[in-house]
């Protein structure tokens, strides 16, 4: 049970107030430190975000008994909506920051049936919403470097 209580709340940052946010600042610092300057490897980031994402759904479905329905300790779902945000992106500030933003406000104001993701069953409710903001932010960033926006 400590594992599944230090993995979703990534290493105790759920136990913060905010723990969310700080989740996701995190987890751009760690992308940025590990690519900073070039695009990450292509299988590397899909592995790590696959392997982050579904371990995240199987360890919160467990906690979720424990702490009660889509608890505010697990984070894990910000981590992984954040590295599905930075998927295939240059890794560079403006970049980052820009992931961070989107993702945030994709998270918090929850449009677009992001909300109802949060109806799934479990650790699926508990993901699936933060999946889907990641998948918005990396959709707008995409089409952001596409076109050489900035």
């Amino acid at each position: 049970m400590l594992f599944h209580k230090l993995f979703t709340s990534t290493l105790g940052i759920g136990y913060l107030k905010g723990g969310g946010t700080y989740a996701a600042i995190v987890t751009c610092l760690c992308w940025y430190l590990a690519w900073a300057g070039s695009t990450p490897p292509l299988l590397l980031s899909i592995l790590i975000t696959a392997v982050i994402t579904l371990a995240g759904v199987w360890s919160s479905g467990i906690v979720e008994r424990i702490w009660g329905k889509d608890p505010s300790k697990v984070v894990i779902d910000e981590v992984s909506g954040m590295c599905i945000g930075l998927l295939f992106l240059p890794v560079n500030v403006t970049y980052v920051l820009c992931a961070l933003i989107l993702f945030r406000f994709f998270d918090i104001v929850k449009p677009f049936f992001i909300r109802k993701m949060e109806s799934l069953r479990g650790g699926w409710g508990i993901m699936f919403d933060d999946v889907l903001a990641g998948v918005y932010t990396n959709i707008l960033l995409s089409i952001v470097v596409w076109f050489k926006i900035f």
